[in-house]
């Protein structure tokens, strides 16, 4: 195939879909066995500096944060983010110093509420670099090529258009229709975080709405770390088993992490806590308050547990869990129906 244009994004987390083959024989066992640990161990054992990582959910929803606080705790340095849609986890990554460097789809805003003032001071500052752009629909793809074990997926959505000199797609003639196609990386994170709403010990695990890019992330990462709202029995799992998104031998981790998200958004379990995250756009308009916060809400607890019970605890828990039932007040018969 002739290439006819080629964009200058770095080509982050790509691997030969053979050695990754071998690299998953070798390196993710298969059997059922218990995979429970805290998140403390987690971060420990599977996040490196310098590490790839892509965090699951979308924008404020159904993100990690307590895996967030975690790797800012640990002092982690130098890693690469896929911000397919990063919002309020990325600004504190980037803000404590986590990650460095981004791939954007989107990046450096919080959506409704505005842009992120610290991270984006920290990109002028030359703290954090932007390595390569894409659009949502191409990094879908890029997960969906790794999950399939091919090298690259072919579209036509960014083709003229500025997105596209900035990725690391490759146009080529497509041999078939003699047209120009677009060709993008498959994308291989070395690890990623994904919040469930349910998960049995051995990883085996359920998400209440929609899944957005998980199904192909969980299949395209080398290490994932599920962290689950709750953690039950694997005959719990077996009742439901069309609702199992992700299964056992894509799972490294299993940590239980109830209001995992908090601030951000769990479908069908609780709603944004605004307050907190207006709290965190008012204080890091500074560097000062950056450190201020994180040295009251990251460092100055030892868990998200701790976290919790600083900004409400039990009672803010179940505010937040009560407005999100008055938003969907009868979710059983759409839960319970069979795929």
């Amino acid at each position: 195939m002739d290439v006819l244009a080629e964009g200058r994004g770095e080509r982050l987390g790509w691997h030969d879909p053979d050695e990754q083959r071998a690299w998953v024989r070798e390196n993710k066992p298969r059997d059922l066995h218990d995979k429970r640990m805290t998140m403390a161990e987690a971060v420990d054992r599977f996040v490196s500096d310098g590490a790839l990582l892509a965090m699951g959910g979308f924008g404020h929803v159904r993100v990690s944060m307590a895996a967030v606080c975690e790797m800012i705790r640990q002092g982690r340095r130098g890693l690469a983010l896929v911000g397919k849609t990063a919002t309020h986890d990325a600004d504190l990554l980037i803000s404590a110093g986590v990650v460095d460097r981004v791939e954007v789809a989107y990046t450096f805003g919080h959506e409704l509420r505005g842009l992120s003032p610290a991270s984006r001071r920290a990109l002028a500052a030359g703290r954090c670099r932007v390595v390569g752009e894409s659009s949502n629909a191409a990094h879908q793809w890029r997960f969906l090529a790794a999950m399939m074990g091919l090298p690259f997926m072919p579209m036509r959505s960014m083709l003229a258009t500025d997105t596209l000199a900035e990725s690391a797609g490759v146009v080529v003639t497509d041999p078939f229709g003699g047209k120009p196609i677009c060709l993008v990386p498959a994308l291989y994170p070395d690890v990623t975080f994904i919040h469930v709403s349910r998960c049995d010990p051995s990883g085996n695990a359920q998400i209440d709405g929609t899944l957005i890019e998980d199904f192909e992330l969980a299949r395209a990462a080398r290490r994932v770390v599920v962290t689950a709202e709750e953690i039950v029995s694997e005959e719990e799992i077996r009742r439901r088993p069309w609702r199992t998104a992700i299964p056992f031998f894509l799972v490294d981790a299993v940590v239980e992490a109830p209001n995992g998200c908090h601030p951000c958004h769990l479908p069908l379990h609780y709603a944004f806590d605004e307050e907190q995250i207006g709290e965190w756009l008012a204080v890091s308009q500074t560097d000062e308050g950056v450190a201020g916060y994180l040295a009251r809400y990251v460092h100055g607890v030892p868990d998200h547990a701790a976290y919790l019970e600083l900004v409400g605890g039990r009672a803010q828990m179940e505010r937040l869990a009560d407005a999100e039932r008055r938003q969907a007040p009868n979710p059983a018969p759409w839960l319970e129906k069979k795929r």
